[in-house]
């Protein structure tokens, strides 16, 4: 991988939490970052504290709803025009199991499971779209933030109409994210582009496990040096298709590892992507 001082990156869900703290880092590191958020007054404040914490003045906003795949197929036009290159995309934004959102069913602008189409369709669609311009970019690095809660998608019921629960549906777009990586990292070649996915640490202290849960389990730091490794580290040069429990390469569930699965999740992408 080229020097970080040389990069870009682009963060999704970075004006706050997980997303933030590495957009910081990277930008700590030189990097030109490109934070994401859907908030106006909350993604100027952010990119102004992370200018005057790092001292680094390359830190741009875009602003989108991942809930619209419209609005998806916006930030990646704008990234495009914008970027005269794109070395990392940290697909990290999403929503939890329950709050802050909430616990029902809840369907996204275009009709798509709420959990299922930001956490991992609008990050399917992004990286689909931005495809060309980090093959450009090469070695260039997609980054999805997935979880250790996965669990198989059922391709008979995949939007949980029939049988709504927060947790099956979060854990199912997590493991969709990580089936995703395993895809890209069959169609291109690792020396244009690698795509990895990990779960970065057990209930950080975000909004999303603190309105859940009460409380934190592991640091945020933890998570955020396992982004960083896969975004950035030289050691993983190449190194695609893999999934890393933390700092270690880990096993997804099984369902990840089965071609016709994959296909069949692909097929379903493109299909409510309108791609």
């Amino acid at each position: 991988m080229n020097s970080p001082e040389g990069l870009t990156a682009l963060v999704t869900g970075s004006t706050d939490g997980l997303g933030r703290s590495v957009a910081t880092e990277l930008a700590g590191r030189g990097l030109t970052v490109l934070v994401h958020g859907r908030d106006p007054e909350r993604g100027a404040r952010t990119i102004e504290e992370i200018r005057k914490q790092t001292g680094n003045d390359r830190v741009r906003l875009h602003l989108a709803n991942l809930g619209s795949l419209a609005e998806v197929r916006d930030l990646a036009d704008a990234v495009a025009e914008s970027a005269p290159r794109l070395d990392v995309l940290v697909n990290n934004a999403g929503i939890g199991t329950g709050l802050p959102e909430g616990r029902e069913r809840q369907e996204s602008l275009d009709g798509i499971e709420l959990r299922f189409a930001v956490n991992y369709l609008a990050g399917f669609l992004l990286t689909e779209r931005l495809l060309e311009v980090l093959r450009a970019s090469a070695p260039a690095r997609v980054v999805n933030v997935s979880s250790l809660g996965q669990a198989p998608i059922d391709f008979d019921d995949p939007m949980l109409e029939h049988s709504y629960d927060g947790v099956q549906a979060y854990c199912q777009s997590k493991l969709a994210q990580v089936m995703h990586a395993i895809d890209l990292s069959e169609r291109v070649d690792p020396a244009e582009l690698t795509a990895n996915s990990l779960h970065p640490a057990t209930y950080m202290p975000t909004k999303i496990v603190l309105s859940e849960r009460g409380q934190a389990l592991e640091s945020l730091e933890l998570g955020t040096s396992a982004v960083l490794r896969l975004a950035i580290d030289p050691e993983l040069e190449g190194v695609s298709g893999r999934f890393f429990d933390r700092l270690e390469e880990g096993a997804a569930d099984p369902q990840a590892y089965d071609a016709d699965a994959r296909g069949r999740l692909r097929n379903l992408s493109e299909e409510l992507a309108g791609r």
